[in-house]
């Protein structure tokens, strides 16, 4: 495991559900995460069985190679384009199930947290979000997940894990930052050739903005930039 620059003190959690209140470094599998508190995140979670381990070994010994300060954003670059390919389990395809995983995340905005950008893809989900002053990311995500994995296993007919466990985020420095990370997750579907236009996908915050260009977006935290369609 890679652990990041300025991450002393970084100790794994134990199982069972997150604790509450801003955590700094911590780890709730493989992946490093720092929870901030009252700071913008880019956040990404997906589907069990979505990336084959096996794939992902296939990849290490050419990561190994790189060196240590690139390993983490190659690879991440490279699940974003597996999971764009759309290879495993495609379950939030099913309209049932990406208007479920949509209205949980809708259900504490304003309250734990505040959404600024989100997408839900075939097999992974990206947010971008500003969490509450005292609340826990990790926890935020898990009730997330821990919501929606029995509807949405009861929708389909199936059983067993739905969503892996742990996920990807990454704080957002600054308005230029904030104006990628939201242009980058209302593109996806676009990038992964499901639509032409950002709008036109249905689990998305792009089809949902009523901001002209250049107007004020309410949802953007203090310091950044909206980004309307087309930008």
């Amino acid at each position: 495991m890679t652990v990041p620059p300025g991450s002393a003190g970084f100790q794994p959690a134990p199982g069972g559900p997150p604790q509450d209140g801003p955590r700094g470094w911590h780890s709730r599998g493989f992946l490093p995460h720092f929870d901030a508190g009252n700071v913008p995140e880019s956040i990404i979670f997906r589907l069990a069985g979505s990336l084959p381990d096996s794939e992902r070994q296939r990849w290490r010994t050419e990561l190994d190679l790189l060196p240590t300060g690139r390993v983490q954003a190659e690879e991440r670059i490279r699940i974003e384009t597996y999971l764009n390919a759309g290879l495993g389990p495609c379950w939030l395809r099913d309209p049932r199930v990406g208007r479920l995983v949509e209205d949980v995340l809708f259900h504490f905005d304003g309250e734990r947290y505040r959404l600024h950008a989100w997408v839900v893809m075939p097999n992974h989900v990206h947010v971008a979000m500003t969490p509450g002053e005292k609340e826990s990311v990790s926890k935020i995500v898990f009730s997330w997940k821990s919501f929606t994995a029995s509807r949405a296993n009861a929708l389909l007919g199936k059983s067993g894990a739905f969503w892996l466990g742990d996920y990807f985020d990454r704080f957002i420095r600054d308005g230029d930052h904030f104006a990628a990370v939201v242009r980058y997750v209302e593109q996806n579907p676009v990038i992964a050739g499901l639509c032409e236009r950002p709008e036109e996908w249905p689990f998305s915050s792009a089809g949902r903005r009523d901001v002209l260009r250049g107007g004020q977006d309410s949802r953007a935290p203090r310091g950044c930039h909206p980004v309307g369609n087309g930008a």
